[in-house]
């Protein structure tokens, strides 16, 4: 149990690094989709929803037969697993409320605030100081987006990259160095 409890005190960025990405690559598209014309609006958030649910999904059957072999729950994983659900939760009603009039501006403000959340309590969690910085330079972008005109949704698209940028990638890809150093030393205890 202790050596599970050890080796769960890891984060190898990977998730961190994958949701930066995909979330980064929406918010430039559909800058550039504004600034060019090309499609709709609300294409590249589309395709991002559906690679979600896709992920989702593995992740669930993943995670479904990965119980039936666990043999040791602790306290740091039922952390993380209530954590996710609750931003999960949170993240669901802030994408109704965009969709049932709170402005797309003011909505992906609010995202970028709960995105600092999340990076917070993980980085907390963990001990991993850059996730614990990256949680408040995220909040500034926050904090930044709640002036954004509500007409300006090129600007928030460039701080919502901007913040996730900040937010998940490179403390992501920081994660995975010290990560991969670890392996390499073949020491598997320490925390990130």
């Amino acid at each position: 149990m202790i050596q599970t409890a050890k080796q769960e005190q890891k984060d190898d960025g990977k998730g961190w690094i994958t949701w930066g990405w995909l979330l980064f690559a929406a918010s430039i598209s559909t800058f550039l989709n504004l600034q060019f014309h090309w499609y709709s609006t609300w294409i590249f958030w589309n395709m991002f929803g559906v690679i979600t649910l896709v992920f989702m999904l593995y992740a669930v059957i993943r995670g479904y037969s990965a119980r039936k072999t666990e043999r040791v729950k602790t306290y740091t994983k039922d952390l993380f697993d209530k954590l996710n659900i609750g931003f999960f939760i949170f993240l669901t009603i802030i994408i109704l409320s965009i969709n049932l009039g709170v402005g797309p501006v003011k909505g992906f403000a609010l995202l970028i605030a709960l995105y600092g959340f999340w990076i917070l309590i993980y980085g907390a969690a963990l001990n991993f100081k850059p996730s614990i910085i990256a949680a408040f330079i995220t909040w500034g972008f926050a904090i930044g987006g709640l002036f954004v005109p509500a007409s300006d949704f090129k600007t928030i698209m460039l701080l919502h990259g901007a913040a996730v940028l900040c937010g998940y990638i490179i403390p992501g890809h920081i994660a995975y160095k010290q990560f991969s150093k670890l392996q390499k030393r073949g020491n598997t205890t320490h925390s990130v």
